[in-house]
């Protein structure tokens, strides 16, 4: 049996991503901590990524090549225009490398117009760590950074 691309995507309509907020009102706290991470368990970093598609309005044939840069996966959708990291960590350790990894492969790849990145928020080892990626980004130009 061929196991092998075969030139096209199947997609199956399913419901959204994220977690719909539905506060436990004698437990907020318990509500809040279990909020942190407001992406569904059971769903993959490619489905995610193609909600991320939808949402932006762009269309689900686009280029998408995958990077390894850090050790985290990193996409990028046409030609450089969107570049997504969905890692579910990201150390302070490891932002300097990825951003700018992330900024190198952007550069190679050389997109028309802006390029806005997306990282999944809860990935962060703390606000540090995220202001510190953006500042990176920022430095190199890329203003338009932003987390699911």
């Amino acid at each position: 049996m061929f196991a092998g691309d075969i030139g096209f995507r199947v997609f199956k309509l399913d419901s959204t991503n994220i977690r719909v907020w539905d506060p436990d009102r004698d437990d907020l706290t318990g509500t809040l901590l279990d909020s942190i991470e407001h992406l569904k368990a059971d769903r993959t970093e490619q489905d995610i990524l193609f909600e991320l598609l939808l949402k932006l309005g762009l269309e689900l044939t686009v280029p998408i090549e995958q990077k390894t840069i850090a050790s985290k996966a990193v996409h990028s959708i046409g030609v450089g225009s969107l570049m997504v990291c969905l890692a579910s960590k990201i150390s302070r350790e490891e932002v300097e490398p990825l951003a700018h990894g992330i900024v190198s492969w952007r550069e190679e790849l050389k997109p028309a117009g802006e390029t806005q990145v997306v990282f999944r928020d809860s990935a962060f080892a703390d606000d540090v760590a995220k202001s510190n990626l953006t500042a990176i980004l920022r430095q190199y130009g890329l203003e338009n950074a932003r987390s699911l």
